[in-house]
């Protein structure tokens, strides 16, 4: 899936040369904690986060600042005096998968999306990613998960998958992850059914062990 599919094309940007208060405000109506900084041509400048703004402001209201110097501090300072420059960002061509590891390494919580010229395209978010493999995964619509563990060989997903579907059971999604033992494989069908009796029967019948899914947790994964 390419980032172009999946990000947020319409983006609430702000000059570099705006009070910091706008972008706050700007923040708390569009219920958003990034707003990439851009000159006249949409070029990216920097990115300006709701961290950002809590570094930069006491947590009083500026009415109650005890001093006159305080408020005018506050009042002056601009997007550009708090934003962060040379923000990490990602091209359209990019993939989800790509945005995920580079979240992972970086840290960050949303990147703007620019082409070529660092012109903004749009911005990708963990809410936008997670919204994408929802639907991607079919996790919308009501159904079951299962977990199957399975020897790592060819043919164990097409059995799987014959199985389920010898049932006019349909799928949301099928994944496929690692365990710690490193001949095995955990698979994770999301059947779109609750009635899934008959199917874990057949499965266990056939030499498939069946795992709890609530059970699993990244501990058991090999360590990279």
């Amino acid at each position: 899936m390419f980032i172009d599919k999946s990000m947020t094309k319409k983006v609430i940007t702000i000059h570099k040369d705006a009070p910091i208060l706008e972008a706050s405000e700007k923040m708390k109506q569009n219920n958003i904690r990034h707003i990439p900084v851009v000159d006249k041509d949409n070029i990216l400048l920097g990115v300006v986060t709701d961290r950002d703004i809590r570094s930069a402001m006491p947590s009083v209201a500026l009415a109650d600042l005890d001093t006159q110097k305080e408020r005018e501090r506050i009042t002056k300072l601009k997007v550009e005096d708090i934003m962060t420059k040379n923000p990490v960002t990602i091209s359209p061509a990019n993939t989800l998968e790509d945005a995920i590891m580079l979240m992972q390494q970086t840290k960050v919580g949303a990147f703007p999306v620019v082409d070529e010229n660092r012109k903004l395209q749009g911005i990708i978010s963990i809410r936008d990613m997670m919204r994408a493999f929802i639907n991607v995964l079919g996790i919308e619509e009501p159904g079951t998960l299962l977990c199957i563990l399975v020897e790592n060989k060819l043919g164990q997903m097409k059995r799987i998958v014959d199985a389920i579907s010898e049932e006019k059971v349909s799928f949301g999604s099928i994944l496929v992850a690692r365990y710690w033992d490193e001949n095995k494989r955990a698979v994770f069908p999301y059947l779109l059914t609750n009635n899934v009796m008959n199917i874990k029967k057949k499965l266990k019948n056939m030499g498939f062990t069946l795992l709890d899914p609530m059970n699993w947790y990244l501990d058991q994964l090999p360590k990279a």
